[in-house]
């Protein structure tokens, strides 16, 4: 596999590692439900790479499809680096805007992509996959990038999708290049056993029938039979035995119909014969001898064609859809509904699956999903991330009013409302293990629970299996995992794992015990008696997974 190269790489290679988790802090007031959960529909404001590490306890491995629209590093998008990545070199990059004048945005755009593609792979369950959009600045980059992530054997394709042109006259103005009318969609699955669905694409008119060679190379030998005194020494027919016998008795009826013998029959008739027989409930096969001695079947006359990463059949943006839910225009280049509602079918996203967005923008990706469930009563969920100010005001206020309904838009299901909650969330102060003990910004009980459950374990944090009165904050396949710690530096500065403390934990039920204090009164004995493994706050939590 080709190897790419870009200032900065050997320092973002494992950044992702490196980023501490941070605190979720829940905004009941920007939130749309009776009871805000990280089990709910999310938006998230605040950096993305910091809020992707605050969701693995929660929802590593079990996100089933990625979709993310990037800055497709235009020179025009004004954009900033701003992880502080430990290098001199990138220390200078921090909050300075990428322009086109910029020699090293593509390195810096690498930069900003790789730990980011790291962390989604992280959260994509075995069976997930991920699509990114993009536009060919960095489409070359961007191929090499995940061929390195998610490794080149999850390749899936490269769909091209059609983009409005916004200046035609400006093609014959500029000698440099023509006016770009697509942009493309990189697909890639973590696993190289996953197979995409077939999709249909609607046709404006009705094609005919037509008649396909009823052989074909794949080689399976119970599938090689004498038809019309035609036995193919490798490949194999296309249908059964009994399947094709069938289909030629129907196209002998055919012609009886019509009082024609041989290829005489126009392509109108056998048209108009199977369409009569479809209407009266029988959808039958054809099988003929074509004038060249070749069995061929009947493809029946359709009003879709299989789809194919050629997507000019819709548009890659649709600011109409933004404006008939705001009365204007507040977003440049809105992503299209209906482009993320074929990815989700091209995915095999079910009525359950968990869709992530990282580069929320105006919240397409939502209404997408939302407007998904409200046509099969699916219970999908989504979760998007969003660093620009505008998350609120454009993003979840989006999702606000087409869950509500939008009075006078023009779409149906918008003002009637698609339904649905979600709750909103702000990236809080990064969950400082060194200073516990020193009461500086002490996360939520809840907070450090899930950071210690999931960081010890690598296994999924369930907050419904907290009982913090007992101190206990989960189950793992190996562990009973208990947390004594309250924010308040008191507690801390008091509280020890004791001897009636380690009575209190109840009688041994095959798991040992995994006991997260501030201080322990045990010695090793009684730690043996009560099979309890103790793990100091803050300093041994990585042990486990050494």
């Amino acid at each position: 596999m080709a190897t790419l190269h870009f200032k900065g790489k050997t320092f973002v290679q494992n950044h992702h590692l490196t980023v501490k988790y941070h605190q979720l802090i829940p905004k009941k007031d920007k939130s749309l439900t009776d009871k805000v959960s990280l089990n709910d529909n999310l938006i998230i404001h605040g950096d993305n790479l910091k809020a992707l590490k605050a969701l693995l306890p929660t929802y590593a491995g079990k996100v089933k499809c990625i979709y993310i629209d990037p800055p497709y590093n235009t020179g025009n998008e004004r954009w900033v680096y701003n992880d502080n990545v430990n290098s001199p070199m990138m220390q200078e990059w921090l909050g300075k805007v990428v322009d086109r004048e910029d020699l090293t945005r593509h390195d810096k755009w690498l930069c900003m992509m790789m730990p980011r593609l790291k962390l989604l792979r992280e959260l994509l369950r075995d069976d997930g996959i991920i699509f990114v959009s993009i536009d060919d600045n960095e489409v070359h980059h961007l191929r090499m990038l995940m061929d390195e992530v998610f490794q080149e054997e999850n390749f899936r394709n490269l769909i091209v999708v059609r983009r409005g042109v916004k200046s035609v006259q400006g093609q014959f103005e500029s000698i440099d290049k023509l006016a770009e009318g697509t942009e493309y969609v990189l697909v890639y699955t973590k696993s190289k056993d996953f197979r995409l669905n077939q999709f249909f694409i609607e046709l404006f008119e009705t094609r005919q029938g037509t008649w396909n060679n009823h052989w074909r190379g794949t080689d399976r030998p119970t599938m090689r039979y004498e038809l019309f005194g035609i036995i193919p020494s490798t490949g194999q027919w296309r249908w059964s035995r009994e399947r094709s016998l069938k289909a030629i008795e129907n196209y002998k009826n055919l012609l009886k119909e019509f009082k024609k013998n041989g290829l005489s029959i126009t392509q109108k008739e056998i048209d108009e014969y199977y369409l009569k027989k479809l209407a009266e409930g029988d959808d039958l096969d054809l099988l003929r001898l074509s004038s060249t001695g070749k069995p061929e079947h009947y493809v029946p006359p359709s009003d879709y064609k299989l789809g194919s990463t050629m997507w000019t059949d819709l548009l890659a943006n649709r600011t109409k859809e933004i404006v008939d839910i705001f009365g204007m225009k507040v977003f440049e280049n809105p992503k299209s509904i209906m482009l993320l509602k074929r990815l989700f079918g091209l995915a095999g996203v079910n009525r359950d699956s968990i869709i992530l967005d990282s580069f929320a923008g105006s919240g397409t990706t939502a209404h997408a999903v939302l407007d998904l469930n409200k046509e099969d009563g699916g219970n999908r969920k989504f979760i998007l991330v969003e660093c620009e100010d505008y998350a609120d005001k454009i993003t979840a206020e989006r999702v606000r009013r087409v869950i509500k309904g939008v009075k006078n838009a023009k779409d149906e299901k918008l003002r009637e409302g698609l339904g649905g909650t979600f709750s909103y969330f702000e990236l809080g102060d990064p969950i400082e293990m060194e200073s516990i003990l020193e009461g500086d910004k002490l996360p939520s009980y809840l907070d450090l629970a899930r950071y210690v459950f999931y960081t010890a374990t690598g296994e999924e944090f369930d907050p419904k299996k907290v009982n913090e009165k007992n101190n206990f904050i989960g189950e793992s396949r190996e562990y009973e995992v208990y947390l004594f710690y309250k924010p308040d530096i008191d507690y801390l500065k008091s509280t020890a794992l004791t001897l009636d403390k380690a009575k209190e934990l109840g009688s041994y039920k095959g798991k040992r015990r995994l006991v997260f204090a501030p201080s322990k009164y045990l010695d090793t004995d009684y730690l043996l008696e009560y099979r309890i493994d103790y793990c100091q706050l803050p300093f041994e939590i990585y042990k486990l997974r050494e």
